[in-house]
């Protein structure tokens, strides 16, 4: 089957592209809403992109209404963002972060999710996640004619929780993915799980 993406709507392309370009991460990103307002949102188009400087990407659209989504409006005014990798165990809570709220309406009410000090920076960061990135905005970029707007931040600070790491043999530290079990996004309202992590050598 060959599918030419001229005969298919901005929708349709979007519904072929989120279940054929899978799994990809989930990037729960925390934003400064003002009066200690804290906006939480998923988004799956989402990637590292560079290591020096290292940078991480997420891809945002607009509300339904055509509004800019919370997260940019508060990286645009305040700069900063914290990025975190949900857990298979929270996929319930990813999804119900994904709701589209006024304005300075919280995500975070009425969930069971806490935030905790980021020591070191000026947002919080969730108390529950293995692993959240401190942020600073480095460039923004529109593509398209909606237009989806690309956020790059550039990582300040990395917090590992204990549980998920350890040090190797040659002093570097080892993430072990499967104490962190990232959520992964399919297409529609599918997630996944990684299953066992295998290693195999790279060619010299």
């Amino acid at each position: 089957m060959i599918l030419n993406f001229s005969d298919y709507s901005s929708n349709q392309k979007y519904h072929l592209m989120t279940q054929t370009v899978i799994p990809r991460p989930i990037a729960w990103v925390l934003t400064d809403s003002g009066n200690k307002s804290y906006n939480l949102a998923p988004f799956s188009y989402f990637s590292a992109v560079s290591s020096e400087p290292p940078l991480l990407m997420i891809s945002v659209g607009k509300k339904p209404n055509g509004d800019l989504k919370d997260t940019l409006v508060n990286v645009l005014k305040n700069k900063k963002m914290v990025i975190h990798i949900a857990s298979e165990q929270d996929a319930e809570l990813v999804t119900q972060t994904a709701a589209t709220l006024a304005h300075g309406e919280s995500e975070l009410t009425g969930t069971s999710l806490n935030t905790v000090e980021f020591e070191g920076f000026s947002l919080p960061r969730l108390a529950q996640p293995t692993i959240a990135y401190a942020c600073e905005l480095y460039e923004i970029k529109e593509l398209g004619d909606v237009p989806q707007t690309l956020i790059f931040v550039e990582i300040k600070q990395l917090y590992i929780n204990q549980d998920v790491v350890q040090t190797d043999e040659k002093n570097r530290l080892k993430i072990h993915a499967e104490r962190v079990k990232p959520l992964a996004r399919l297409g529609a309202g599918e997630f996944s799980a990684i299953s066992d992590p295998f290693t195999i050598q790279r060619p010299k």
